[in-house]
């Protein structure tokens, strides 16, 4: 299994909380949802950190079972449909999204 991470490294702006969660559940899960291949997605909002560590408010993990599935969902439209509405998440974030890429091997 191939799993996709995009990390949001910064912070939501303050009282935006409940709304950036809201908008991911409404408008951007039902897309994510919908990349051809995909197997899970998950959603994961921090608690905690040890002292020092970046903030990462957010990450949005899938799941697909091989590169070449990963490599037709960020080819997909749905992908670059959901692209732009995360901009409209944006403006509830300050900070830089970064993806990973990892190997599951169970």
């Amino acid at each position: 299994m191939i799993i996709r991470q995009a990390v949001f490294e910064g912070r939501i702006h303050e009282g935006k909380e409940a709304a950036f969660k809201a908008y991911v559940a409404d408008k951007l899960m039902p897309m994510w949802l919908d990349i051809p291949g995909v197997r899970e997605v998950r959603v994961l909002y921090a608690l905690e950190r040890d002292e020092g560590a970046p903030a990462y408010p957010m990450v949005l993990s899938t799941m697909y079972d091989s590169r070449e599935a990963l490599t037709e969902a960020l080819d997909s439209p749905v992908r670059y449909e959901s692209r732009e509405m995360t901009k409209g998440l944006l403006t509830m974030f300050d900070g830089v999204i970064h993806h990973h890429v990892f190997d599951l091997k169970a």
